[in-house]
């Protein structure tokens, strides 16, 4: 055999043994769990035979600092390399729990940052597929070190390309720190866990029986912590939620969100939108509602839908164009902001900034949630955050104003003097420094109190208020909002605002970056 013929048979042979560490034992071992193969993951998130892999036959490092067995495989437990997704070109690298753990040892993370910065280079996304138990403990520091490259790569990247984490088994110390820096955090029920410290720390440290799924569960981190984004029952569900959450997003910072024009668009004006906000202005309604008589056919994306859910986030499309919506959600706690949905509106802004997605921002809020939990808790501080993230904002911004629009939060709900490009309002907006009762009672507390009938005096009193103070033709009448519309003609109105803001050119002071509160 001549010596090409031996270097190709070299080739064949190695190309067979990389083919036999994903063998049917170990495919075996993560179906009982329910869970893909890493290679199974990648063929489902990518188009057909797109993905090209890079660095397939790297091993592990025998270095004489390590300590204990390092297994030596291909890859080194995880697969990286890029392709197209919906026939745009993305990166990812996807962890192989098979391969002693998914545990994240030298050559793991050099492969890992190595793609990272080929995303970043290249202005294209970055997925992480993540089934780790964390730091491989045989390379002590030096996995702590690759770590490091890696949530610096994450912080370089932020802003710049759309970063998305998706756990898709344990993602323990170390690991849990890269999904929480990058953009959104997808999880499964029952399969996928994070935590900085397992049960059996806490069961030592603490003394507490605790499950994964109790400690940090898909459920815990969409609920509780809003740590998980978005979550699904399987797998295959989620890396198809990821693959249309995808659809909504541009490369990077420097592009537009793709355009997505229906065969069958909706019509401009929409009757039924008058009948959705109730007469009665403390009966609740379900803002979703608004929103899918608005958008698109059944565009609308929603984001982190099980935390804080007084305040509704998402992506939608208006006439074929990505669009970002905050709305303040009526059915949970009247639509009042607190910590944490002031939290997820702020950092949902900011990203839609970075990205070029213009923003709607729906609004029926009675003001701040009080209580002394919230302030000791810091309300202030963390409601100053999504005051902060709107002003900052310098991609089209509307507002409309559905129903209450009361005091700080008036400020904070992308005012016109905070720097809204459009304010409307419907002809149910009530917007005034606080609710009508609440100023009544304050404005006339001795009328009230002398009165023969104080329940009747209030009532006409409240009817009053409303008319000469709290009525939008006041604030329309006056410039602080642009236009009373007729819910009717909402969907038409917005699409043409966000048109004329098309080329929106804002100039800011040159500075570093601002100091937000965090």
């Amino acid at each position: 055999m001549d010596i090409n013929g031996r270097y190709f048979k070299s080739y064949l042979e190695r190309q067979e043994r990389l083919k036999d560490q994903s063998n049917a034992e170990n495919a075996k071992k993560q179906h009982s769990k329910g869970k893909l193969t890493a290679h199974e993951r990648i063929d489902l998130l990518f188009d057909n035979d797109s993905f090209e892999e890079i660095d397939a036959y790297v091993t592990p490092e025998n270095q004489k600092y390590s300590f204990g067995k390092i297994k030596k495989s291909y890859g080194d437990g995880v697969i990286a390399g890029h392709g197209k997704v919906n026939g745009r070109l993305v990166f990812a690298y996807a962890q192989d729990f098979t391969v002693m753990g998914g545990s994240l040892g030298v050559v793991h993370a050099e492969k890992i940052a190595k793609i990272q910065e080929m995303a970043l280079k290249m202005g294209a996304p970055i997925i992480g597929l993540i089934d780790s138990g964390g730091a491989r403990i045989q390379e002590g520091i030096a996995s702590l070190a690759g770590y490091a490259t890696i949530f610096h790569n994450n912080i370089q990247s932020s802003g710049v390309i759309p970063q998305l984490s998706v756990i898709m088994g344990p993602a323990a110390g170390g690991a849990v720190y890269s999904p929480v820096l990058t953009d959104f955090t997808f999880m499964t029920n029952h399969t996928s866990y994070m935590f900085v410290t397992g049960p059996n720390v806490v069961k030592e440290v603490l003394n507490e029986e605790v499950s994964s799924d109790e400690l940090g569960g898909a459920e815990v981190h969409a609920r509780k912590s809003g740590v998980a984004n978005m979550i699904y029952e399987d797998e295959e569900n989620t890396i198809l939620g990821l693959k249309k959450f995808l659809s909504y997003l541009p490369s990077n910072n420097v592009e537009n969100p793709p355009v997505v024009i229906e065969e069958h668009q909706k019509p401009l004006t929409i009757d039924s939108l008058r009948d959705i906000v109730p007469d009665d202005p403390n009966k609740p309604y379900d803002v979703k509602e608004v929103i899918d008589q608005i958008v698109d056919c059944n565009s609308f994306f929603e984001v982190s839908e099980h935390y804080a859910a007084n305040l509704v986030v998402g992506f939608a499309r208006l006439n074929g164009h990505t669009i970002g919506i905050i709305a303040n959600q009526p059915k949970v706690l009247a639509g009042v902001l607190d910590i944490n949905s002031s939290m997820k509106g702020a950092r949902f802004i900011r990203f839609c900034d970075a990205f070029n997605i213009p923003i709607l921002t729906l609004e029926d809020v009675p003001g701040f949630l009080p209580g002394m939990d919230q302030e000791h808790m810091g309300i202030i501080k963390h409601g100053a955050k999504m005051l902060f993230a709107y002003s900052e904002a310098t991609v089209p911004k509307i507002t409309v104003i559905l129903r209450k629009s009361y005091g700080g939060a008036y400020i904070v709900m992308n005012s016109k003097n905070l720097g809204g490009d459009f304010n409307f309002a419907w002809p149910t907006a009530e917007i005034a420094v606080m609710g009508p009762d609440g100023a009544v009672a304050i404005l006339y507390r001795k009328e009230l109190a002398e009165a023969e009938d104080p329940d009747a005096l209030k009532k006409d009193l409240v009817r009053k208020y409303r008319d000469d103070v709290a009525n939008p033709f006041i604030a329309d009448e006056r410039g602080y909002i642009d236009e009373v519309i007729d819910p009717a003609t909402t969907r038409k109105k917005l699409i043409t605002a966000f048109e004329a803001l098309q080329n929106k050119w804002t100039k800011t002071p040159s500075r570093k970056h601002g100091n937000i509160p965090l």
